[in-house]
């Protein structure tokens, strides 16, 4: 198996300049035309993913979220939800380093097999960066006028808190 995975990449590599000889295509330049627009396009999204980066750490350094959650907490005892997975579902549509970070942080402090360590990983498998991923793509092509896909990413998110809660409270709860 070690074998095979060495060579797998080499050969659909020659697989691709076999097709595209061919096909009567000048490889070699049709790679440096990808090559050239990819470079283009980090430097198009390379100011918007600094921009999305600098503002998460000065969020999270803040520790703004913790001391607005803080009061929170007797509700939340109250049914049962851990008051220290509502940063990660916070920012998980925002920044997806952000959220396995505080994962990080809850399988330090309760373990991952615990009811919240648990719950972390399910929450981090229901729902995307949604925020993070329409800042870079939009970013990347320019556009202004976003229209529903900012509402619709984050209500897709919010089912996805929902069925993370759920889902570990029916199978670890």
């Amino acid at each position: 198996m070690n074998a095979i995975s060495k060579i797998i990449i080499p050969l659909f590599v020659l697989l691709i300049i076999f097709n595209g000889v061919k096909k009567k295509v000048n490889v070699y330049e049709s790679f440096l035309v990808g090559a050239k627009e990819g470079l283009i396009m980090v430097f198009r999204i390379t100011p918007t993913i600094l921009a999305m980066v600098f503002a998460v750490n000065i969020f999270l350094d803040s520790n703004f979220l913790k001391e607005t959650l803080s009061f929170l907490e007797p509700l939340f005892r109250l049914i049962n939800i851990p008051i220290d997975i509502l940063p990660m579902a916070i920012l998980r549509p925002i920044s997806g380093t952000a959220s396995l970070a505080i994962m990080n942080d809850i399988f330090i402090n309760f373990g991952p097999d615990s009811f919240i360590g648990r719950l972390a990983a399910t929450l981090q498998g229901c729902t995307d960066t949604t925020i993070y991923v329409l800042a870079l793509y939009y970013g990347s092509i320019k556009v202004v006028k976003t229209r529903y896909s900012l509402p619709v990413g984050l209500f897709a998110d919010l089912m996805g808190i929902i069925a993370a809660f759920i889902i570990t409270f029916i199978f670890f709860g």
